[in-house]
């Protein structure tokens, strides 16, 4: 268990390391709607958040998610191969690594199939992009 968590807290901060558009430029700009110019009896304040700031909010922290998940069956799927490979014949080992490789392979297809889930609903139904977070302005 402590191996586990040692690994995966190694994962994390190895992760953090890599350049990512999130981090650097903002893929989806804090512009626009998502941003408001107010003026006050004190003087007028630019960059003030809007409730429609939250479409942007949501689309970044989706595009991490999806990056994140992507990341973490993959390394699933590296340290289920490699505690396979080490596990030197002994069966409760080899029983372990092959779970963790059936749970990582789940995973991945329980990501693929909510997003083929939800091009059949924008199929059926006619909406263009059913995945854009979109708050009503005024």
């Amino acid at each position: 268990m402590l191996k586990s968590f040692i690994l995966l807290s190694l994962l994390a901060s190895f992760s953090l390391l890599l350049p990512l558009p999130l981090y650097a430029q903002n893929p989806q700009p804090w512009g626009g709607h998502c941003v408001a110019s107010v003026t006050t009896s004190q003087g007028t304040y630019d960059d003030i958040a809007t409730i429609q700031g939250l479409e942007c909010l949501v689309a970044n922290v989706l595009q991490f998610v999806t990056y994140a998940a992507g990341l973490v069956f993959l390394f699933m799927f590296i340290r289920g191969g490699f505690s396979y490979l080490f596990s030197s014949g002994d069966p409760k080992k080899a029983e372990s690594a092959s779970s963790t490789i059936t749970s990582a392979f789940f995973g991945l297809v329980g990501v693929l199939v909510s997003w083929f889930i939800l091009r059949f609903i924008a199929n059926f139904t006619g909406i263009p992009n059913i995945t854009n977070f979109v708050i009503p302005g005024p």
